[in-house]
Parts: C-alpha cells; structure tokens; sequence
C-alpha cells in the first residue's frame, strides 16, 4: 500500500471511529427543565409529583428523555435572583416558575428569551407579567390559581363559620409584597363591610411568627385569616399548631392547612394547576411558544373544612357550610 493510500485508510478508520461516538453524544443530548421554587423540595414533593405527571402526559419523563435542574431559595426571597441567573447560564430549554409571582419576577428579570412557565396566585395580567391572558406575549406564561383573588370569598367563608367575629387579625408576609397586596386590597374592604375591626400582623421568618401570636394575649382577636404566601404553607404546621394552641379559629389558603388540623382552608385545586404546570411546560418542550399559549385560569375551587378542629373550638358548622364543603374532614 501507497503513503497515501496508508493515511486515505487511517482517515476512513479514524471516521468511522468516531461516527458511534458523535452519534451517542446526540442521542444523549436531552433538554433541560430549569425548575425554581421560593421554598424547598420537601415543601412541594407532593405538587412535583403532580407535575410529573403533566410532563409525563406531554410525552417527557424525568431521568428518561428530559432533566429537571432544581434551584431552592428555602424561603428566603433575596436568594431568587441570583438561582434564576444561575439557571439561565445553564441554557435551560425552559424554566418552571413555582410557587408565586415573586419568583417569576425574579426570572424575568433573569432572561428575556428563555422560555419560562409559572403558577402564580394572582392576575399576571395586573402583575405586568404577560401582556394579556389570551395572548400572553413576550417569553412567559402560565397558570393562575387566582388564591388571591378569592381572599374576600375566604373571609365571607369565616363570617359564615364563626358568626360572632368582631375583631379579625390578618396574618401577611411583608417579603412578599405582591400577594400581601392583593389580600389586603381585597381582605380590608370586605372585612370592613362586615363591619369588622382588623388587626395586621407582618411575619416573614419562623420567629416573626411566634411572635405575631404572641400579641393575641395582650389584644385577643375573635378570629385569624392567614395570607397567601409559600412562607406560609412551608410553615404551616407551626401556624395551625399555634392557632390550636391559642384556641383561634382560623382560615387558610389551601387543602394541606385543614387536612393538618386547620380550621377551615378555600381555595383553587392546586393538584389540577400544578398538572397543567407540568403539561404546559412540556408542551413547550415540543415547541410551542409562551407568547402562544393562553394563561390558564384556575376553575376548580375547594372548601374544605376540619370537623374536629372546628368542636374543638366550641363551633357548630353551619348546614349550609357542610353542604357545601368540598370535603369535611373527622
């Protein structure tokens, strides 16, 4: 053999060499969900588990033909900004907002082209993160679970439960400004219709909580309405052991209080939402766009409330309320 015919077959060995290699590194190349949450992973476990399952119906399976990079702030807010930079500089093909308009925010600030899919407890149209619900624009869409925007209901809800209130504390996290907000907007005339007083308490750590409780020895109200926060329902077995301990009757944003012990909870199914999460998320994944996509509004709405808790309190549920409680739990 020739010189040349040496190094003619040394470069077709050398091709066909690396062909497999090239071939495998493009089949193992799978897109990468960026995932943010203002809490942690045990806070959602169940939640993520739903949205899986809406991954899993738009054809994408962790582990298998998707990644899933997960950046917690474990509450605390300032930290969501730079885990948002952090998952943009690591080219997700979409980032996954959870948990509030807070940490949407915090990923719009982050990228302008990445698409990104949130769950958000308000109108994002008031928000000023997409420019319409049908027509969302720009780079993010999403779910609206509307939490928010139900305080009113919520507080008419305890009116029913708890007849005699006069005095309501409302209980809102002043790091996230956004949904305490809306509840107050919303919560301060109703209550005042009522012909209530209302008492504010701020609390974003585990302590400001403790010791938001620890006024009601000095200026007892005669009921308590939690805020819509992710602080919160992280938190949510130290308040409803507080509000236990205190003999406060008490409403929540969601199913997880009641079935803990909480009084009374209204509020949008957040199993449906957290699916449609996952299947938006991996609709974009096939190449839709979020300017595209319609925000989903929430339209499944859940009143649960605890039996127990409520004969605890020395309380008779209203038949009206039982009828129509969504579950009432013994």
């Amino acid at each position: 053999m020739t010189a040349a015919g040496r190094r003619e077959f040394i470069t077709l060995l050398g091709g066909a060499t690396a062909w497999p290699f090239t071939a495998r590194a493009q089949q193992t190349a799978i897109p990468v969900i960026g995932f943010l949450g203002a809490t942690s992973f045990d806070n959602n476990a169940d939640r993520l588990r739903v949205f899986r399952q809406g991954l899993k119906e738009s054809g994408y399976i962790e582990g298998e033909n998707v990644a899933i990079e997960y950046r917690w702030a474990e509450g605390q807010f300032e930290r969501l900004p730079a885990l948002a930079g952090d998952l943009v500089r690591r080219q997700s093909s979409v980032i996954a907002s959870s948990e509030g308009a807070i940490t949407a925010f915090a990923i719009k600030a982050a990228t302008a082209t990445i698409p990104v899919v949130f769950v958000v407890s308000d109108d994002p149209v008031r928000l000023g993160l997409v420019a319409s619900l049908a027509r969302p624009g720009g780079n993010l869409t999403g779910i609206n679970f509307v939490s928010a925007e139900l305080a009113a209901k919520r507080l008419e809800l305890l009116h029913e439960l708890v007849p005699g209130t006069k005095r309501v504390a409302l209980l809102v996290n002043p790091a996230d400004a956004t949904n305490t907000e809306t509840m107050l907007r919303e919560v301060v005339p109703a209550a005042r219709a009522l012909g209530w007083q209302i008492q504010i308490l701020k609390a974003d750590t585990s302590g400001a909580i403790d010791a938001a409780f620890s006024t009601f020895e000095r200026e007892r109200p005669d009921a308590l309405f939690v805020g819509s926060s992710p602080f919160y329902t992280s938190r949510r077995v130290q308040l409803v052991q507080l509000a236990a301990r205190h003999t406060i009757p008490a409403a929540y944003v969601g199913r997880q209080f009641a079935e803990i012990g909480g009084l009374m909870s209204y509020g949008a199914n957040l199993t449906d939402a957290w699916r449609q999460f996952g299947v938006y998320t991996g609709r974009i994944l096939k190449g839709a766009k979020p300017a595209d996509l319609p925000v989903l509004q929430a339209n499944k709405f859940e009143l649960v409330i605890n039996a127990q808790t409520a004969r605890m309190l020395g309380l008779s549920v209203p038949d009206k309320l039982l009828v129509a409680a969504d579950e009432v739990i013994e």
